[in-house]
């Protein structure tokens, strides 16, 4: 019984010697265990961030050479589409440019006063001078006792001037008897190398005056005619001394039919 319960001692004793040995053993393979595991880890974040790093540099090398091999039309494209906007503005802003004046050309001009004409020479043709202060124009010009088309067409020409005489305002007591009265319109052609009248209308008379104390006589006429741009029209009269002054007697003008 004493020899059992001293082998039982002593076989507790080695034990206990022996305990700490296999612990120390035990710690040392969780540690190499774990050490291994952190390798692993970095091992495997390593070749993760490589494949990463590789693959964003192929990428970036196929966008650069997707670049570079743009072909010349796709770059006329982009600069196609920066530009059509700005054709677009361009062509409406002529085009309401265009509309804002839709109105056929014409022009009312009435005389100008005062008038300062001589009683001389009273067979000598005058051209009226006009007052462009006091016109009514639409997209025409006016220089020196001529009208001047901007836009070529078919345009109807019309003029009245009306000559009076009353002894009581003329100082100068004038011999009116037996005169002449006309009234002539004409064209000047602007494309010509030389330019040369063209007459397109006449009409008046001879009339004895002083039987009345005041006297009056009006011509009145007009025509259709195709005119190109830069034409001149303008009216030379007869006796121009006589002329009425007055805006509603004396006037002159023009305005498009067609093209």
């Amino acid at each position: 019984m004493a020899a059992n319960d001293y082998r039982a001692y002593l076989r507790n004793h080695i034990d206990m010697e022996e305990a700490p040995g296999r612990a120390a053993h035990t710690g040392s393979t969780h540690r190499a265990l774990i050490f291994g595991t952190l390798a692993v880890m970095g091992l495997l974040q390593v070749a993760s961030s490589v494949a990463i790093l590789l693959h964003l540099t192929g990428y970036l090398r196929e966008v650069d050479l997707a670049s570079a091999q743009q072909s010349p039309n796709e770059e006329m494209h982009t600069e196609t589409l920066i530009a059509d906007p700005l054709k677009s503005f361009k062509e409406r802003k002529e085009k309401c440019r265009l509309k804002k004046d839709t109105r056929m050309p014409s022009v009312h001009l009435p005389i100008k006063t005062p008038t300062h004409f001589s009683a001389k020479n009273r067979n000598e043709l005058t051209m009226i001078t006009w007052d462009d202060d006091q016109w009514l124009n639409v997209k025409m010009r006016y220089h020196e006792g001529r009208i001047h088309v901007v836009e070529a067409g078919y345009y109807y020409v019309y003029a009245k001037t009306c000559f009076r005489y009353a002894e009581e305002h003329d100082s100068s007591k004038e011999d009116v008897s037996n005169v002449q009265l006309f009234q002539y319109i004409y064209h000047e052609k602007h494309t010509q190398s030389v330019i040369t009248p063209i007459l397109l209308t006449k009409s008046g008379g001879t009339l004895q005056w002083n039987i009345a104390k005041y006297n009056m006589y009006c011509v009145e006429q007009g025509r259709g005619i195709q005119l190109s741009n830069g034409d001149g029209i303008y009216v030379n009269v007869s006796n121009a001394w006589l002329l009425d002054p007055a805006a509603d007697g004396t006037y002159f003008g023009t305005f498009k039919i067609s093209n």
